[in-house]
């Protein structure tokens, strides 16, 4: 058990060091400068019906049931101070209502993307698939300057 906490404590200093170091990309054209905090990765499935949604929120809820982020009160933030941008790969992004995707995520201003990618596999009979879908989870926060 001492291993586990150790081990939390540990990624929760690498965390806190590279969202306070990190160098900063002006890529963005927003007025703040946002530092990449988190980076969660999760996969959904919907084995019936062929819903995108569905898995698309299973796939979110994957990449962030293990996590709790309380490095943001050593930063002086609160979780609503956070960006939270989601990637969505489904074989059809069209079908992804981003609304409800976003809705998974308690915290933060989300925003969701679908792009082409994940799975669909045939049922050997009839027309139902399988569709598995991936979630890129990124949490960032404004380090105050400007972009």
């Amino acid at each position: 058990m001492h291993g586990v906490v150790f081990e939390i404590f540990v990624r929760a200093q690498l965390l806190v060091y590279f969202c306070l170091t990190f160098p900063q990309s002006n890529e963005s054209k927003n007025p703040m400068a946002r530092v990449r905090c988190i980076t969660e990765m999760g996969m959904g499935v919907d084995v019936h019906g062929k819903d995108s949604t569905k898995a698309a929120k299973r796939a979110v809820s994957d990449a962030i049931r293990h996590s709790s982020l309380g490095f943001f009160r050593m930063l002086g933030k609160t979780a609503k101070d956070m960006f939270v941008d989601v990637t969505i790969g489904v074989p059809d992004p069209a079908s992804v209502d981003t609304s409800a995707v976003a809705k998974e995520l308690p915290y933060g201003t989300v925003t969701v993307t679908a792009v082409k990618g994940g799975l669909e596999i045939p049922a050997e009979q009839g027309g139902d698939s399988i569709i598995i879908a991936n979630a890129a989870v990124i949490v960032s926060l404004d380090d105050g300057a400007t972009g």
